[in-house]
């Protein structure tokens, strides 16, 4: 494996950071997960226009530009010879000082690491999976922007012990008027009245990249879609329901706090857009 830092390869076992980076120190920087098909990579356009809009958000100067950020995505895939894979693009603050103060450090990091995806079981996929409701909730918007996809997960990671003591793959996370946001590391969909509904972002659910494409999919399909405000109600009563995610892809979900949902598996509406995601992902 060649690890992309700053402009220069290094082998897993030389791939260094500073401890005075602020990436480590603070989880001040912004990341993007990608995936490779089939020696393409899934969406890169739209996910570093995202990882240059979280910079820009949280006043991250990225020492380099889009255009040359993708070439070096690209050059490390091709490097790496990975056919199928996940990226992990990071941008951190850089080496500072132990203070908070950004100003210390003067230049961003940037590391592209491309690896082996773990993948779901295919049973997942066939049958479903169960998930629950954290007690976690979203970090309000006006605290912090989910669109920012920041390398401060904390939040999303105590959501997930949640999910990980309750036996479940994964787990809701509800913003602090109750309205459901996402879950901790991918996006939510239900079928309701044969509409298909997911968190509008203004009730804190990052603007996923698969998530989009889901949409797009459904709406060739002819579906009538619309991020809305969903509640638990709404969840426990769909006929369907489905996360996304670059590694989920689209995850049918069965059951939710021990309700089943619909008919406890997974609907046609989910199986479709499955089975229209995969066709795009290989052709």
């Amino acid at each position: 494996m060649k690890i992309f830092i700053d402009g220069k390869y290094y082998d897993k076992e030389t791939a260094r950071i500073s401890v005075f980076d602020h990436g480590l120190l603070y989880g001040d920087g912004v990341f993007e997960g990608i995936r490779v098909y089939q020696g393409k990579v899934f969406r890169l356009e739209d996910h570093i226009a995202r990882l240059y809009d979280s910079a820009r958000a949280i006043a991250l100067e990225i020492p380099m530009g889009p255009g040359e950020m993708q070439s070096a995505v690209l050059e490390t895939v091709k490097i790496n010879e990975k056919k199928d894979g996940y990226i992990r693009l990071v941008v951190t603050r850089g080496e500072g000082s132990l203070g908070l103060d950004p100003s210390s450090c003067p230049k961003p990091s940037v590391i592209i690491i491309v690896g082996d995806i773990q993948l779901y079981p295919a049973e997942f996929y066939k049958n479903g999976i169960r998930i629950i409701t954290a007690s976690t909730r979203r970090i309000p918007p006006e605290c912090l922007d989910s669109r920012i996809k920041s390398l401060n997960y904390l939040n999303n990671i105590l959501a997930k012990v949640e999910a990980h003591r309750a036996g479940a793959l994964e787990a809701v996370m509800l913003n602090t008027n109750g309205l459901v946001a996402e879950c901790t590391a991918d996006n939510i969909f239900v079928v309701r009245a044969g509409r298909l509904l997911t968190p509008h972002p203004s009730h804190g659910a990052l603007g996923g990249i698969t998530m989009r494409t889901v949409l797009e999919l459904a709406r060739q399909k002819g579906i009538e879609c619309a991020e809305s405000t969903l509640t638990r109600y709404d969840l426990y009563t769909a006929a369907e329901c489905f996360i996304t995610g670059s590694g989920a892809e689209v995850m049918p979900v069965i059951e939710i706090d021990d309700r089943t949902i619909g008919d406890g598996k997974p609907g046609p509406v989910t199986l479709g857009l499955i089975d229209d995601f995969r066709k795009l992902t290989t052709s």
